[in-house]
């Protein structure tokens, strides 16, 4: 399995979190402060953290639940439930309440339709914002025995239970594992593990792939010395066993696309574009939370 090096970034800023005030690019309409700092889509994980109270997003919530379109802290194709995690703390907190709250992703079949692959995300809320934690974990169902199987990540703050891990159990971590796309022939899965901060602009993706013929598990990303953030594109068209990412600076505009195989070797990809496939059964990531 291969494992990416742990960012000593997580660590170094544990002493700082009740510091940073505001949310983690908690932007009501991304596009909205694209257009506020003149930066191109690839760019708008460098704007700064958009403050908005509670009370704003709770007002917003009836709104939220309701749009087709999703909010995501990087402007990924593939969005994780940031409308879910930021009104559900919202409601939980306005009740002067805390706890966990659950939350079940749509499914994502496979082209051979004997997988399922979902994920139940896990929100731990807190009065603070920048003291909550989200972690989750994701199944893989065998749509004819019954049969599931869980994936985790082995990336810096991944909830592994195999794997022990001090920066994953810090107040105000974000670890979301969602699917994207299988492979053509139904083989191989690929996974989004988005991981970041409350409160702070620290964010970035990696990529989970499970090899069903191998039966193995591999968490890979571009190579560190070409990026701060890293956003999760799909399969490459071009490299068909490598996965696609932009990767760049944050405050830069133009970031480059970066091809990386299952060991994590990583090569530019100036013409390829993502691909992805399989079904996804549900609807959108809005509605009520699944309570398991």
């Amino acid at each position: 399995m291969s494992k990416p090096k742990p960012r000593s970034r997580w660590s170094c800023l544990r002493a700082y979190l009740p510091l940073l005030a505001a949310p983690l690019l908690m932007a009501p309409k991304l596009s909205a402060i694209a257009d506020t700092n003149k930066v191109s889509r690839v760019a708008r994980p460098a704007t700064v953290p958009f403050a908005q109270s509670s009370k704003e997003v709770q007002s917003a919530a009836p709104d939220m639940t309701q749009q087709l379109v999703q909010i995501d802290p990087l402007d990924s194709p593939h969005p994780i439930p940031w409308n879910w995690v930021m009104t559900t703390h919202a409601e939980v907190t306005a009740k002067g309440a805390s706890g966990l709250r659950y939350y079940r992703s749509q499914s994502l079949v496979s082209p051979d339709g004997q997988y399922a692959a979902y994920t139940r995300i896990q929100m731990d809320v807190q009065p603070e914002l920048y003291r909550s934690r989200v972690t989750s974990v994701m199944f893989l169902e065998n749509l004819k025995t019954g049969d599931l199987r869980t994936i985790t990540a082995s990336s810096p703050l991944a909830d592994n239970p195999l794997a022990a891990n001090e920066e994953a159990d810090m107040p105000g971590t974000i670890a979301i594992l969602i699917p994207i796309s299988w492979s053509p022939d139904g083989d191989r899965i690929l996974a989004r593990q988005f991981e970041g901060l409350f409160s702070t602009s620290d964010a970035s993706d990696y990529a989970v792939i499970w090899d069903r013929k191998l039966n193995r598990t591999s968490t890979v990303a571009p190579d560190r010395s070409q990026y701060s953030t890293a956003v999760l594109l799909g399969w490459s068209r071009t490299n068909p066993g490598r996965v696609l990412f932009r990767a760049g600076e944050l405050g830069e505009e133009n970031w480059p696309l970066w091809a990386v195989d299952i060991n994590g070797q990583t090569i530019a990809a100036t013409e390829d574009k993502p691909a992805v496939f399989g079904q996804r059964v549900n609807n959108v990531w809005a509605g009520p939370q699944a309570r398991w």
